[in-house]
């Protein structure tokens, strides 16, 4: 258990991740520390908790991952850490953050930082920078096994879990519903929530035609109709395309373009998606 894996909202234009680095190293040179990302949007819970279910699950059981996405800093909101039936810790505000890594692998226990044994020694008087003097000093001390998952503090019951809304997929009337989870960052396409599986109960196989439509807050802003395909080069540039992403679940994009920026498309349990096939 000496992987330490690091997310947050804070970029990489000042100090902070380099400051959550020095902590974990000081705590023990030994560790191997990684970044998931630092370029969560500022506050946004939702994409956090995105990320971690995106990444995860490709980590050693035991890796430590401390997630950091956090602006009610200061509150009383507990900081926690999390086991998952995957085997993996994450150390993270209990604020949403873990709500896709629960309600896709499973969370089996959580503890409550003891604040008065896992802090960074002389940080007492700060209340701004959780990340560096509590998460990413504990994320260390339990990922180098100074500490074990007992010691990180008093366990809490899984039902204190704070969870952002989470919509599960419905094939109903011939046709599926989900949201739309989160772009491919830096291609604009649409992941939805639809899983592969649920999915192929209503596909006949590659190259049918689906339509689609994109409703925010109730109301439908878009509708397209595209191809079901296995990849990008199947169909010509600049041609829309419906196909199974890195996840196994089901994704909307332009080949060569972005989706969301063509269309307008946000992320979120507002944006929700259907699919059907398309009759000509």
């Amino acid at each position: 258990m000496d992987n330490l894996v690091l997310q947050s909202d804070f970029g990489l234009d000042d100090g902070a991740v380099s400051a959550m680095y020095g902590v974990a190293v000081a705590t023990s040179p030994n560790l191997h520390i990684y970044n998931l990302t630092h370029n969560i949007p500022p506050y946004d819970i939702w994409e956090g908790s995105y990320r971690l279910a995106q990444t995860i699950d490709y980590w050693p059981a035991d890796t430590v991952f401390v997630s950091v996405v956090d602006p009610g800093v200061g509150s009383d909101r507990l900081s926690v850490v999390a086991k998952t039936k995957t085997g993996h810790y994450i150390v993270t505000p209990n604020n949403g953050t873990l709500t896709h890594v629960n309600a896709i692998f499973g969370i089996t226990e959580i503890r409550t930082i003891d604040e008065t044994v896992n802090r960074r020694a002389g940080s007492e008087a700060s209340y701004t920078f959780h990340g560096r003097d509590i998460y990413a000093f504990t994320g260390a001390r339990l990922a180098a096994g100074i500490i074990s998952f007992d010691d990180v503090g008093p366990r809490v019951p899984l039902d204190a879990l704070v969870a952002l809304d989470y919509e599960e997929p419905v094939f109903a009337d011939g046709e599926i519903r989900g949201i739309i989870e989160a772009h491919d960052v830096r291609y604009g396409s649409l992941w939805t929530s639809i899983p592969r599986t649920l999915f192929l109960e209503m596909a006949d196989g590659f190259n049918q035609r689906f339509k689609l439509r994109v409703f925010n807050q109730g109301r439908q802003v878009h509708s397209n109709h595209m191809v079901y395909v296995p990849s990008f080069a199947s169909v010509e540039v600049g041609d829309s395309l419906l196909y199974v992403n890195s996840l196994d679940r089901m994704a909307i994009a332009i080949n060569r373009g972005s989706y969301a920026h063509a269309f307008n498309i946000g992320t979120g349990t507002s944006w929700q998606v259907s699919l059907a096939p398309y009759d000509i």
